[in-house]
């Protein structure tokens, strides 16, 4: 028995033509070309292809080519959050939301995760990477390091210049400062598990630039995946930018709550932007208080004097 032709839903092929594109395997759908090697205008459509999908493939390319492309720093994915997402000056050319499915569908979170998959597998398959071309000035790679079983993660940039020496996150004046931070939640650096988006660190402790996040962070993801902590806390710009998708300054979400993959997620600042601005650990030690409520954390008396 053959099976009826159903006409296709526009917006949800424009959707899965644009995931293939995405995962540079759009190909398949378009003619390879003149296998004589003559010279070809541009893909050609199947024999008896439906007119309407071959319109249907202009409008994606147009609404494509016209799309800005995202600030350096800014997480290459499908935000989060929509209300942390930026309004565009251009209007759209396509009349269908293709980022939608991002939003709504688990495909991509799917991609990222790794059947039977731990933090000892992670540091495997990063191995003395040679992706990007931080490897070519760092001396050690900073993967992570803390409690496989935390309640809560600490996600920040990078390693600095102690990092990249120790090769243990967090160890410099910036570290300290954390560690005094985690101290008056009632907790020990044993207890939480604290990792950077970049593994590698960055020339003169530079931002990383968008193409080396982009090749480290789906370890980080990885990571937070296996751990799946309760609470995750980004530590400056970088790290709240690059989870949530986004291109504002934290300054603008900052001890907000957010769902990131069944966890909760708040962005404070840096410990190193505190030791310049000293007047922010007021701020930090708020944010700090509501994560300690989730975890069901009661204030030290030693804090709730000072």
């Amino acid at each position: 028995m053959t099976r009826a032709a159903v006409p296709p839903n526009k917006e949800n092929l424009a959707a899965w033509l644009q995931y293939f594109d995405d995962l540079r395997i759009g190909d398949f759908y378009r003619d390879r070309g003149n296998v004589s090697g003559g010279a070809q205008a541009g893909p050609a459509p199947l024999a008896g292809e439906n007119p309407e999908l071959s319109e249907l493939k202009a409008q994606m390319a147009k609404s494509k080519a016209a799309t800005p492309s995202a600030p350096a720093g800014s997480y290459v994915g499908f935000p989060l959050n929509p209300n942390l997402v930026p309004e565009s000056k251009a209007a759209p050319v396509a009349k269908f939301d293709i980022v939608s499915i991002g939003r709504d569908v688990s495909l991509f979170t799917e991609l990222e995760k790794v059947k039977g998959d731990t933090l000892e597998r992670i540091r495997e398959d990063i191995g003395d990477c040679k992706r990007c071309r931080l490897c070519e000035e760092r001396n050690k790679i900073v993967f992570g390091s803390g409690n496989a079983k935390a309640e809560l993660v600490f996600v920040g940039e990078g390693p600095g210049r102690d990092e990249d020496l120790q090769g243990l996150p967090f160890v410099g004046r910036a570290g300290k400062l954390l560690t005094q931070m985690i101290e008056a939640m009632g907790l020990t650096r044993d207890k939480v598990y604290i990792a950077n988006v970049v593994k590698c660190r960055p020339p003169q402790n530079r931002p990383p630039e968008k193409d080396e996040v982009a090749t480290c962070i789906p370890f980080l993801l990885r990571q937070l995946e296996v751990i799946h902590p309760k609470v995750i806390v980004c530590l400056g710009n970088i790290a709240a930018q690059n989870l949530l998708g986004t291109v504002k300054s934290i300054s603008s979400f900052r001890g907000q709550w957010f769902d990131f993959r069944g966890m909760q997620l708040m962005a404070t600042y840096h410990p190193a932007y505190l030791l310049r601005n000293p007047p922010a650990k007021g701020d930090v030690w708020k944010d700090l208080q509501k994560v300690m409520a989730v975890l069901g954390l009661k204030l030290p008396k030693s804090a709730a004097k000072a």
